[in-house]
């Protein structure tokens, strides 16, 4: 793993961020949609926000674990939320402005702790990604608007999503990648 950045870095998490900027607007944002458009008549098309947050979170874990150093999860997730606005996100300019809120939370998890890739840090930059998403969405997005019900509906739901996605889905894939390593 990388310590320090150099050319290698900074390629890598590249190419962890556009290839997730693809991802993100080509398969999530297409389900996020699909879900969106069958919920809205039943008015609980906000929960989908929530639902699927943490499916946005996983470029910032994605690029400490194979870049350890400070930046990379707040770098990596700005390069995926620039490749998602620029080949057609839904949400232009604003995508940028989430990736900085997600990203920088999610890498407050693993400041100081790059090297342990652990579940602590992971679920902690997982926790810690949830709230930058959802105070940031709250405000651009008019969350503030909804009645409180569903606004603690949504922060428990996203704060689920982004456990499961952003934290154990991201550390199972990571657990695949050090027993390859180690195999070698």
């Amino acid at each position: 793993m990388k310590r320090k950045w150099d050319l290698r870095a900074i390629i890598l998490v590249a190419l962890i961020g556009i290839f997730l900027g693809l991802v993100y607007t080509y398969a999530f944002n297409n389900i996020y949609n699909i879900l969106k458009l069958i919920l809205a008549p039943t008015g609980y098309a906000s929960i989908v926000d929530a639902a699927l947050s943490g499916l946005w979170y996983i470029a910032a874990p994605l690029a400490i674990y194979f870049v350890p150093v400070l930046g990379s999860g707040v770098i990596g997730e700005v390069i995926a939320g620039v490749v998602e606005m620029a080949v057609g996100g839904q949400w232009g300019i604003l995508t940028i402005v989430s990736a900085i809120c997600q990203g920088g939370m999610n890498e407050l998890g693993f400041v100081g702790r790059y090297e342990k890739f652990g579940w602590t840090n992971v679920l902690l930059g997982a926790t810690l990604a949830h709230i930058g998403g959802f105070v940031s969405s709250y405000f651009i997005y008019g969350w503030n608007n909804f009645k409180i019900e569903l606004q603690l509906a949504m922060f428990v739901v996203g704060l689920i999503s982004s456990l499961l996605f952003d934290g154990v889905m991201v550390k199972m894939i990571t657990t695949l990648c050090d027993e390859d390593l180690k195999s070698e």
